[in-house]
C-alpha cells in the first residue's frame, strides 16, 4: 500500500493527474531483486507492463506531478516541475516515480514522453552507480509503451522507467517558492525535508533549523560530487532542477563516463559552453548550494544582510573542504594512508600524466596494481611515469583499499549506445547482458571481459543527449 507524505503539503506544491494511456506496454527490463526488497509483488509480466506504465494503478496510488523551478545553466526559469513524470507515492519511504508518463500541467508544450533509449541509459546508469556504492535513485523498470516518440534523429520507441528515489525533492523545489515569495511554503519545504531527510537537526528555533540543514545539505553535496570524481562521471546538467535535496545523484540526463582522461571533458549536447564540464562540477554544487541557500534568507532574519552573514558564516569553509574532498578521493584511487602537500602533488601529476597522454581514466587505475608489479604495457613509458612510480611505491600503497575504489568495469558510452541500438530494434538481450556485468563493478567475470575495453576510435562518443 503506497502512502503519500508530499500531498500532507499544500495542493500548491503539485498537480493531481494521472499518466496517459498508452497502447501496448511490454516489459523490457525489470529489477526482480528490487521490486522483491520493495515487497512488490506480480502475477506474470503483461502484470508487470501494466501497473509500471500507469495503466493500472497499484492499490493507494494516488499521482501527482510535482512544482519546482530551477537555475538551468545559470538561467533562472521560475517555473519547470514534472513534465513528462508521475509520482505514484511512497513506498518504503521512497517515491516510486514513472518517468515519461505522458503530459502535466508543467510540460511546457512537451509531449510527457520518453525514448526508449534514455530510459534504458538512466536504468543502466543509475544502477551502476549503486553497485559502486554512490548514493543515487535506483531503476525498477523499463516498460517499451508500443507508440513512436519524435526527437532530433526522428521517431523512436516510447518508453516508461520505473525509479525509486529517498525524494523528488530539489533546490529548485525552493526556488519555485522563493520567487513567489510565498514564505509559508519555504517553512514548510524546510520542516519537510529534515523531517524527511535530516531527522537530526532538532533546532527549535526556524532560523537555527535552516542553518543546519543548509550545512548538512553542503555536506551530502560535497560527498557525492568527489564520488563522482572519483569513478569519472559527468552529470551533463547540474541545473538547480536536477540537485537533491537528499544529496543523491538523479535525473541521468546526457550523463557520460569519461574514457581517456581530460579534466574539462564535456559530454552533453546542449552544454555548449562548458559550464558542467568534469571538472567543473565541485564548483557547481558550491554554486547550486547557494542557490539554495538564497532561498532561506528570508527564513533566517528579517534582516537581510543579517541572513546573508548568518549564510556566510555558515558556508566559511565550503570550497576548502570541497578541494580536501576531491583530494582524499584520488588519495584513497592512489592507496595512499595520507592526505598532505607530497600526496596532492602526486595526484596532479598522475592525472596530469594520464591526460597528457590521452589514457583511459578507469583503466589507467585499474591497472596501477600491474604496474607496481611491473608490468607498464597499458602506460606510456616516460621520465613523468617513472619518477610517478618511484614516488607512489615511496608511499607504499594500500591495495586493499584501492580495490574497493577503483572499478573494473563502468557503463561505458559505447557500450551503452550498442545496446540502445539492439534495443530500438527489438533486441533487448544485450541490455541484460550489459546491466548483468554493471553489477560487479570491482570483479569481473570471464563471460563479461569486453565490458572492461575502452572504445575504439570508430566507437567513442563524442555527445550525448537527453531524450526530452
Amino acid at each position: 500500500m503506497l502512502t503519500h507524505s508530499y500531498t500532507d503539503l499544500p495542493e500548491r506544491f503539485y498537480q493531481r493527474t494521472n499518466p496517459e494511456r498508452f497502447p501496448a506496454p511490454e516489459l523490457v527490463l525489470f529489477n526482480a531483486d528490487l521490486a522483491e526488497e520493495l515487497g512488490l509483488v506480480f502475477s506474470n509480466e503483461a502484470e508487470i507492463a501494466q501497473v509500471l506504465s500507469g495503466q493500472t494503478l497499484l492499490p493507494g496510488s494516488e499521482p501527482i506531478a510535482q512544482a519546482y523551478a530551477g537555475s538551468q545553466f545559470g538561467h533562472f526559469v521560475p517555473q519547470l516541475g514534472d513534465g513528462r513524470a508521475h509520482l505514484l507515492g511512497e513506498i518504503k519511504d521512497l517515491d516510486l516515480q514513472l518517468k515519461g508518463s505522458g503530459r502535466t500541467k508543467f510540460s511546457r508544450g512537451g509531449d510527457g514522453r520518453s525514448p526508449i533509449g534514455p530510459a534504458i541509459r538512466e536504468f543502466l546508469v543509475s544502477e551502476a552507480m549503486h553497485a559502486l556504492g554512490i548514493p543515487t535513485s535506483r531503476s525498477l523498470s523499463v516498460v517499451a509503451t508500443g507508440e513512436m516518440v519524435y526527437r532530433q534523429d526522428g521517431p523512436e520507441p516510447g518508453a516508461i522507467l520505473t525509479r525509486l528515489c529517498e525524494s523528488h525533492l530539489r533546490v529548485g523545489t525552493f526556488q519555485y517558492f522563493h520567487h513567489r515569495d510565498d514564505l509559508q511554503a519555504l517553512e514548510l519545504l524546510c520542516d519537510y525535508t529534515i523531517k524527511r531527510h535530516y531527522p537530526e537537526i532538532a533546532c527549535s528555533e526556524l532560523p537555527d533549523r535552516c542553518l543546519e540543514l543548509l550545512r548538512a545539505f553542503a555536506k551530502r553535496q560535497g560527498d557525492l560530487v568527489a564520488q563522482w570524481y572519483g569513478v569519472g562521471f559527468i552529470h551533463g546538467v547540474m541545473n538547480t532542477d536536477n540537485c537533491s535535496m537528499a544529496g543523491i545523484t538523479i535525473d541521468y540526463g546526457p550523463c557520460a563516463f569519461l574514457d581517456d582522461f581530460k579534466f574539462m571533458k564535456v559530454f552533453s549536447s546542449i552544454d555548449q559552453q562548458g559550464r558542467y564540464a568534469y571538472g567543473n562540477q565541485m564548483a557547481i554544487a558550491e554554486w547550486n548550494i547557494y542557490c539554495f541557500a538564497d532561498c532561506l534568507l528570508p527564513l533566517i532574519a528579517d534582516d537581510q544582510k543579517l541572513s546573508a552573514t548568518k549564510v556566510k558564516e555558515a558556508l566559511a569553509d565550503i570550497s576548502s573542504s570541497f578541494a580536501s574532498l576531491i583530494h582524499q578521493t584520488f588519495a584513497r584511487k592512489l592507496g595512499l594512508a595520507e592526505s598532505d602537500s607530497s600526496s596532492e602533488t602526486l595526484i596532479t601529476d598522475f592525472l596530469r600524466y594520464l591526460e597528457t597522454h590521452s589514457l583511459d581514466f578507469t583503466l589507467g587505475f585499474s591497472n596501477l596494481r600491474n604496474l607496481y608489479e611491473g608490468d607498464k604495457g597499458f602506460y606510456t613509458e616516460n621520465s613523468d611515469l617513472e619518477s610517478f612510480l618511484a614516488r607512489w611505491k615511496d608511499q607504499a600503497p594500500d591495495f586493499s583499499q584501492m580495490d574497493q575504489v577503483n572499478p573494473k568495469v563502468i557503463p561505458r558510452n559505447h557500450q551503452i549506445e550498442r545496446v540502445i541500438d539492439h534495443a530500438n530494434n527489438g533486441d533487448c538481450e544485450p541490455v541484460a547482458e550489459m546491466w548483468e556485468a554493471l553489477k560487479s563493478p570491482y570483479t569481473v567475470s570471464t563471460n563479461h571481459q569486453h565490458f572492461i575495453d575502452p572504445p575504439d576510435l570508430d566507437e567513442q562518443v563524442y555527445q550525448t543527449f537527453c531524450g526530452t
